[in-house]
C-alpha cells in the first residue's frame, strides 16, 4: 500500500508537470502566432481535467500503474506527437501509440466492468464476460478516438489523420490487434484464476 501511494505521488508530479508544460506551450505558440498549437495545449489540459472529473464522479480508484500509463500515453500522443511534431522524427510513432492504446483501454474496460458489477450484490463477476467486455470496449474506443481526431481536424484545421482513410483504418486495426492480444492474455490469466486487478469466477 505504501509503495502504491509513493508511485501515485510521482504520478501527481508527472501530471502537474504536464499542466505546466501545456501552459508554457500555450504562451510560446501565442507569441509565435500559431492558433492550432495553442488549441492543442488547451486540449491537453481539457483531457487531463476530464479524466480527473470522470474518476471523481464515478468514485473509481485508478491504480498507479494504469494512471502512469494513461498519463504517459497523453504525453506521447498530445505533446510529443502533435505539439512538438515528433511524427516526423520517430517512424511509425502513430501506429505505436495505437498499439499501446489497445492495451490501456482493455484495462480501463476491466475497471469499468468491475465498477458496474459493484452494485449487483448477488452477482459474481464473470471472467469470460469481463474479457469480452474489455475486448469490445477497447475496439469501440479505437473508433471513438478516430471520430475525435476527424472532428478536431475538420473544425480546427489540425492534421491528426493526415486527411487519409488509410491512416484512419490502420490506426483502428493497430488498436484492435493490441486489444485482441491483451484480451487473450486476460483470458489466459483468468483460467489460472490470476486475472489482473480482480479475482473473478471463470
Amino acid at each position: 500500500m505504501q509503495m502504491e501511494k509513493r508511485k501515485d505521488k510521482w504520478n501527481d508530479l508527472f501530471e502537474l508537470a504536464m499542466y505546466a508544460t501545456a501552459a508554457v506551450c500555450f504562451v510560446y505558440f501565442w507569441v509565435k502566432g500559431i492558433p492550432a498549437k495553442m488549441f492543442q495545449a488547451v486540449l491537453i489540459v481539457a483531457v487531463l481535467l476530464i479524466i480527473r472529473f470522470v474518476v471523481k464522479i464515478t468514485k473509481t480508484t485508478m491504480f498507479a500503474a494504469l494512471r502512469f500509463s494513461v498519463l504517459l500515453f497523453i504525453f506521447i500522443t498530445m505533446f510529443l506527437a502533435n505539439e512538438f511534431g515528433f511524427y516526423k522524427v520517430i517512424p511509425y510513432l502513430d501506429k505505436i501509440e495505437h498499439l499501446f492504446s489497445g492495451l490501456i483501454l482493455c484495462f480501463v474496460g476491466l475497471m469499468i466492468y468491475m465498477k458496474a458489477s459493484e452494485g449487483e450484490k448477488a452477482a459474481v463477476p464473470n471472467a469470460k464476460v469481463a474479457v469480452w467486455f474489455c475486448l469490445f470496449f477497447s475496439i469501440a474506443m479505437a473508433g471513438v478516438w478516430e471520430i475525435y481526431e476527424y472532428t478536431t481536424d475538420s473544425l480546427f484545421g489540425l492534421h491528426s489523420q493526415n486527411g487519409s482513410l488509410v491512416d484512419t483504418m490502420t490506426d483502428i486495426i493497430c488498436g484492435t490487434i493490441s486489444a485482441i492480444v491483451t484480451s487473450i492474455y486476460l483470458a489466459f490469466k483468468a483460467k489460472q484464476r490470476k486475472m489482473p486487478l480482480i479475482d473473478v469466477q471463470s
